[in-house]
Parts: structure tokens; C-alpha cells; sequence
């Protein structure tokens, strides 16, 4: 087991689930780095929980630690030249992916048994997708996001990671008491293909294949001119959001997230034009949700890359941040992939508010082709 999964260890006594936090989030009476030093060496005590974590108190759970991720959740490869990269459990060699990667491996490697992690453009997705576990993206707005380091407040969401569907099922208990899967399984199924690896898209595709769904070809060619054409929106407010340290304690922020945030220096003027794409893009996807139930892809359509390769947010976050931008949910799940080095992962799309059908509807491909590597 890593040292590199968590930031801060704790031992709170319970028999409760046991939490892993990601360190965006506020626990109360310790810091939130951010996985930042620049934040880290200002930070006090949190004087109270972030909103989210009032469930899992009431639930009695167990807080086993603040969770590493990738410095100021300004990446999809987890990297952290300050707190150490986490561990890829299936592949040292490999990213863990970002940039909830700390809740994403303490699951994996039993540590525990939820983790709490923020999804801007993939980031409770794309870590599940490379160390073989499961993420749920929640509805933009269904879980409070008071006491969470933000990133894009028009993007940042909550959400569960887990080894299984069941995992992410308790998970969501914890963040929304009262919450339960409805007995749902869709009638029509919209495939969306982008570029992948065959291998990973043929996996896919042999998952959904499994369940009986009716599943038909959708062509969305909005997803890259709408979905990721309003993206200039999440890189003004992460500039607005974490500019004051580039801009005072400029040692203390590592040159490649110092770049990602200058970006959103670049994009204001193009402000307008994003928020335009993003309504427009809520309604070429309320359309197709009028046609299919659900929509189905690659989750990562490439093999997560090695470690000492870097990655390239842009690839790694494709299939991704289209969804945030229109703040629907979206569940992440391993299926089979003989020959892989790390299984391929589902990505399951669902219309506002369809957390519950989303998460029956991901226990109908589980019971179809059996758990992920961690069961």
C-alpha cells in the first residue's frame, strides 16, 4: 500500500464504512491542502465538515484520511510533485489517473470502502477507469459543494468511488440519506463512438452486448463543438478560483499546473461564446435523452499512459467533459478485457436527476459480466 494514497491518515474509531476524503474537501480539524504546498503552507484547521459529509456522520462512518490527488485537481493523470503520485494498483507503471486519484486507490487496494472525490471533467471517472474501480458523477448541484476547494464552480460536482456498483450505491446514502436504486433496467440504449482503441470500444461494446439492451449507434457531433466548445468556462473560473496563488507564492505551484491555470487567463474573451454552447449543448442532449434512455461509451479511450510518459489531459478527459458541461450524471464502470493491462471501463450517461436509473441500470452489466479486478 502507498504512502502516496493519502495525505493525511486518521484513525476514527466506529464500525461504521470507512471514508476516504478527497483533501478538496473539508474535514473538520484538518487543513485541506489541496494538494497544493501553496496551500498547504496557509492552511488551518477546517472549523467545520464540507455540507457533503453530514450523511456519512449521521451513518456513523469512519474517516480514514484525506485523499491525494492531483496538485489543485488541475489534472486527468493524478501527478503530485508535492504529496507524491499515488499508486496505480492494477500498474505501477501506469497513471492513476486524476485527478481524484487517492480515493480512487485507497478503494482499490481495501483501504477503503467508499472515497469521496469532485468531478470538474472527469475527475471521479478517470481515475476509476485506469485502477480498474467504479466512480459515479453526480447531477451538477444535487450534492452541496459548501466546504470544497473549488476548481469551476460551474462544473465542480460530488461523488462516490467504490470498488462495485454496490459500493457506489452505499456511497450515495452516505451524500444523500434516504437514496435508493430504483428496479429499472432501459429499453433503448444510445451507443456513442468516439475515437478509442478498438480493443477498448470491442470490450464496450461485449459488455453492453451482455446485458440484452436494445442498443443503437447515436451520432452526436456536438459533443466536441458544443460539449468541449464551452470549456473556456471551466478554465476562467479555475483561473479566478486559484490565481491568487500563482500570483503570490508563485515557488509553491508546480510549472505544469501554473500553466493550465494561465490558460484561463487566455480564454475570458471567449466567455460569451462558451456560455452560448453550453445552453445549446443542454438542448441538443435533452433531445437525444427524448430518443435513448441512456448513453453508452468508453469512459478512457485510450490505455492510461505510463508514468514516466506524462499524458495529455485533452486525450485523457475526451469522453469526459462534455458531461460536466452540461451537468448531467455519468457512472464509470470496469468490464472485461482479456489481454488488458487494465480492464476497459463503461461510461454510462443518464439525463438530470437519473442517478437512481443510472445505478440499476449499472448493477444489470455487472450481473452480466461479473465484478471489476476488485470486486
Amino acid at each position: 500500500m502507498s504512502d502516496t494514497t493519502f495525505i493525511v491518515r486518521l484513525d476514527e474509531p466506529g464500525e461504521g464504512p470507512r471514508l476516504a476524503i478527497k483533501d478538496l474537501i473539508d474535514v473538520a480539524g484538518i487543513p485541506t491542502t489541496a494538494g497544493s504546498r501553496a496551500v498547504a503552507d496557509r492552511a488551518t484547521p477546517a472549523a467545520h465538515d464540507a455540507a457533503c459529509l453530514a450523511g456519512a456522520r449521521a451513518a456513523g462512518a469512519r474517516i480514514v484520511g484525506k485523499a491525494n490527488l492531483h496538485e489543485l485537481a488541475c489534472g486527468a493523470t493524478g501527478f503530485n510533485p508535492w504529496f507524491g503520485t499515488a499508486v496505480n494498483p492494477l500498474d505501477p507503471a501506469l497513471v492513476p489517473g486524476g485527478s481524484s486519484s487517492g480515493s480512487a486507490v485507497a478503494v482499490a487496494t481495501g483501504e477503503a470502502d467508499v472515497g469521496y472525490g469532485t468531478d470538474t471533467a472527469g475527475s471521479v471517472r478517470i481515475p476509476p477507469a485506469c485502477c480498474g474501480v467504479t466512480g459515479l458523477k453526480t447531477t451538477w448541484g444535487r450534492i452541496p459543494a459548501q466546504g470544497i476547494w473549488p476548481l469551476a464552480p460551474s462544473y465542480d460536482t460530488v461523488g462516490p468511488i467504490a470498488r462495485n456498483v454496490g459500493g457506489l450505491v452505499q456511497g450515495m446514502t452516505l451524500l444523500e440519506p434516504g437514496f435508493a436504486i430504483e428496479p429499472w433496467s432501459p429499453s433503448v440504449v444510445g451507443r456513442l463512438r468516439l475515437t478509442a482503441d478498438p480493443h477498448i470500444d470491442a470490450a464496450v461494446d461485449a459488455a453492453l452486448a451482455a446485458t440484452g439492451w436494445q442498443v443503437v449507434d447515436v451520432d452526436l457531433p456536438e459533443w466536441q463543438s458544443l460539449g468541449w466548445g464551452a470549456a473556456p468556462i471551466l478554465m476562467a473560473e479555475a483561473w479566478e478560483s486559484d490565481r491568487r496563488l500563482v500570483e503570490t507564492a508563485p515557488e509553491s505551484v508546480s510549472p505544469g499546473t501554473t500553466a493550465f491555470l494561465q490558460m484561463g487567463k487566455a480564454h475570458a474573451e471567449f466567455l460569451a461564446n462558451a456560455r452560448q454552447a453550453a445552453e445549446e449543448w443542454k438542448r441538443a442532449l435533452r433531445a437525444v435523452f427524448e430518443r435513448v434512455e441512456l448513453l453508452a461509451l468508453p469512459t478512457l479511450g485510450v490505455v492510461p499512459p505510463e508514468v514516466t510518459a506524462g499524458g495529455d489531459d485533452t486525450v485523457l478527459a475526451a469522453a469526459t467533459l462534455p458531461v460536466n458541461t452540461a451537468g448531467v450524471p455519468a457512472l464509470a464502470m470496469p468490464v472485461p478485457t482479456p489481454g488488458a493491462r487494465v480492464p476497459a471501463s463503461l461510461q454510462l450517461i443518464g439525463p438530470w436527476d437519473a442517478e437512481e436509473r443510472l445505478l440499476a441500470a449499472a448493477a444489470v452489466v455487472e450481473a452480466a459480466v461479473g465484478p471489476g479486478p476488485f470486486g
